[in-house]
């Protein structure tokens, strides 16, 4: 059953059912109760805080209220404001109640339809809140348990130890630009691991010339290091002779550029030490295996999905997934004008940034997803920009991992070829 339309959404909301608005603080919450006509219990906005005794006190004012007008069902809204509404959601969840969220977005707007005025307090956000979710503007937020939990929060520190790394490598970057500009000419990654290894006995240009070819080379045969030797020492200690770097404060310089390989060797340990938890938790979840034999689909790409999409079951179809990722189609036309459709950007960030890489992948790794992104392109009808035809590629994987997820099905890629409609091959039928 669709139980996402509004029309759903609005049926939902009967005579029995107590509306409750709530305006999530940091400490302190708010919260007004109104029936389906938006007309007013509370005679004043509830106050209740942050705590176990303040969810307590707070369901038994909803309690009361649903027993003295005769309610059965209370549906409790908010504004997902940041991550204060999280402990009050579970607590909500637990006590068999089903909370949902309003846009931000929406609250700005329609706060001035009953006094034509913009302010901003306490006792007008929940109002305006309660109104929304009475219009049916709302949406069920999803709060993951079990393995989807896990696999979210350790994709969420991923994605965290990653930014980390770029950070310390930017920064090592800067640090070669201004002692050792000469490196680039020898290593083309700043994070090699065998300049990595010169750099942390020989910070410096003087140093690597002390060190010489021989000494350079013995420190790759004393890590058994394969891939690097004489030639390749003589020619980095070449480009430490010749080097143009700053010599001003050496020591304060050499402790700068260990303390970095430090960090950078920490975030590297830790993000190995995740990748290996993601990869457990994800075999955990029916059917994963099958999407890792879609080539140019990785572990990254999966672990993303998954914990941003979460259960992918919970959705009726792949376009409330499209929508989700904030893929949905706009367009903009009015009239006789016509102009360009474009996607909503209205979703989760994250999963749209992670479909986008996983199609720009499998375009240069896989020959079906390459066809399909030819013939977008090149197509006599409606031809698609490459943009477009990229983000086209992005909707047909969700399409893809839907059916994967859902069914158990061997990904096919001759079959989703066959798939494809062609108008040109329809007309001549």
């Amino acid at each position: 059953m669709n139980y996402n339309t509004q029309n759903a959404k609005i049926k939902s909301i009967t005579e029995k059912t107590l509306i409750v608005g709530i305006d999530v603080g940091s400490e302190t919450h708010y919260a007004r109760a109104f029936d389906w006509r938006n007309y007013e219990y509370s005679k004043k906005p509830f106050t209740f805080n942050n705590d176990e005794a303040g969810f307590t006190s707070f369901k038994t004012w909803m309690d009361g209220l649903a027993k003295k007008h005769g309610k059965e069902v209370v549906i409790p809204g908010m504004e997902p404001t940041g991550h204060y509404w999280l402990n009050l959601g579970a607590y909500l969840q637990k006590q068999g109640m089903k909370p949902v969220h309003v846009n931000p977005h929406h609250v700005k707007k329609s706060k001035e339809l009953d006094d034509n005025n913009p302010n901003k307090n306490d006792r007008k956000d929940p109002k305006t809140i309660a109104a929304l979710v009475n219009e049916g503007r709302f949406s069920y937020p999803y709060i993951p348990t079990g393995v989807y939990a896990e696999i979210r929060n350790l994709s969420n520190l991923r994605i965290q130890t990653q930014e980390e790394i770029t950070r310390i490598k930017n920064r090592i970057a800067r640090w070669f630009s201004i002692y050792f500009p000469e490196i680039k000419d020898v290593y083309k990654n700043p994070d090699a691991v065998s300049g990595m290894m010169v750099i942390k006995k020989a910070p410096l240009p003087g140093d690597i010339k002390e060190l010489g070819a021989e000494g350079v080379n013995q420190v790759w045969r004393d890590a058994k290091l394969r891939g690097a030797g004489l030639k390749r020492a003589e020619t980095l200690v070449a480009a430490a002779e010749h080097s143009i770097g700053s010599t001003e404060a050496p020591e304060s310089a050499r402790i700068e550029i260990r303390n970095l390989l430090s960090d950078y060797e920490i975030y590297k340990n830790r993000m190995d030490d995740l990748m290996k938890a993601i990869t457990v938790k994800l075999s955990e979840i029916p059917y994963i295996d099958k999407l890792m034999e879609i080539k140019g689909i990785g572990i990254k790409t999966i672990s993303c999905f998954i914990a941003e999409v979460g259960d992918v079951r919970r959705f009726d179809n792949p376009k409330q997934l499209q929508k989700l990722a904030g893929y949905a189609i706009v367009a903009d036309s009015s009239g006789k004008h016509k102009g360009e459709s474009r996607i909503s950007h209205r979703g989760r960030k994250r999963l749209r940034y992670a479909l986008y890489e996983a199609a720009i992948s499998v375009i240069g790794k896989n020959t079906e997803f390459r066809k399909i992104h030819d013939y977008y392109r090149m197509r006599k009808q409606n031809p698609l920009k490459k943009m477009q035809s990229v983000i086209a590629i992005a909707c047909k994987l969700i399409r893809v991992f839907y059916t994967i997820l859902t069914k158990g099905v061997d990904y096919d890629g001759q079959k989703m070829l066959g798939d494809i409609v062609r108008p040109e091959t329809e007309k001549a039928a």
